[in-house]
């Protein structure tokens, strides 16, 4: 099913890139005389925001299928009563639509929010939280989600990655010509097979430094949702919930991979790769709580 998903979403941005393409007349941004450079931004920034947002759009479709997510109708027991009650009175403090409320079944103790606006939202929690987590806990954790959805926080991320997806194709086509036009002997148009060898080189480097920036917005939106936690639910009992994620820390993440920087907790990445983490260190995420005045 993941493979399936994947295959129509690239599908899908290539058709509506190469539609929204073809609409504003863009014309090809290799020329016989060298790079229209106006043409390759406008090229680059279409499948760049195009792949972003089409992922945005579709992300509560693939986060129920993905995860197996299983959304509350009506609740059918007094746990499920709980929490869609919870959500619904978060919700309104936080001045939003009242999401859609899942349950998906796992071992890992993590809640995740995701949707295209702040009133299509969907919010879900592990059936290992709801097992383990103290009712005020939960609750944290619930407010934590509900305010990725208030900030905005998904749409944020989303323009974000946009912008560094065209300047990676933008800068790695410009390095993959200059590279080329070194290579090649004549001075005829057009291009040789070190364009696309060092354009994909390029593409590899630069989205290695792209993923660093995403990565430290995804760390500094984290800090953002557990203010928003505590002040929605309670100080104390959102740095319980990070406590007891802290000591679970053994359990392995289980939710997808495309998801992860959606949940409340991840492993942390240890050296340098901690530059590529979406979740700062819980010691240091409940000392900015303990800090708090």
């Amino acid at each position: 099913m993941r493979i399936i998903l994947f295959l129509l979403t690239n599908i899908a941005v290539i058709a509506v890139a190469s539609i929204t393409l073809s609409l504003l007349g863009v014309e090809h941004y290799l020329t016989g005389t060298g790079l229209n450079l106006t043409s390759l931004l406008i090229f680059c920034a279409v499948f760049g925001f195009v792949g972003s947002f089409i992922s945005l759009f579709m992300s509560k479709f693939m986060a129920k299928r993905s995860t197996g997510t299983r959304i509350i109708m009506q609740p059918s027991t007094p746990e499920e009563k709980w929490l869609m009650d919870t959500v619904a009175e978060l919700a309104e403090k936080a001045g939003i639509g009242m999401p859609e409320v899942g349950i998906f079944d796992a071992q890992q103790s993590n809640a995740f929010a995701t949707g295209w606006n702040k009133n299509n939202a969907l919010v879900a929690v592990s059936t290992g939280l709801l097992q383990r987590f103290r009712p005020e806990e939960a609750r944290a954790v619930m407010a934590h989600e509900i305010g990725h959805v208030a900030n905005g926080d998904m749409v944020t991320l989303t323009l974000i990655q946009g912008v560094v997806n065209t300047f990676v194709m933008f800068f790695a086509r410009i390095v993959g010509y200059f590279v080329d036009s070194l290579l090649r002997k004549d001075n005829e148009g057009g291009v040789g097979i070190g364009f696309y060898i060092a354009t994909f080189v390029a593409e590899i480097v630069f989205g290695i430094f792209a993923s660093m920036i995403v990565a430290w917005f995804s760390r500094r939106r984290e800090y953002r949702a557990d203010e928003a936690g505590a002040d929605f639910a309670s100080n104390a009992g959102m740095i319980g919930a990070l406590q007891r994620l802290k000591a679970e820390s053994g359990i392995p993440d289980q939710l997808p991979s495309q998801m992860t920087a959606f949940g409340i907790s991840s492993h942390m990445k240890q050296g340098l790769m901690e530059l590529f983490s979406s979740h700062p260190p819980l010691d240091d995420r409940i000392a900015a709580l303990q800090n708090r005045r």
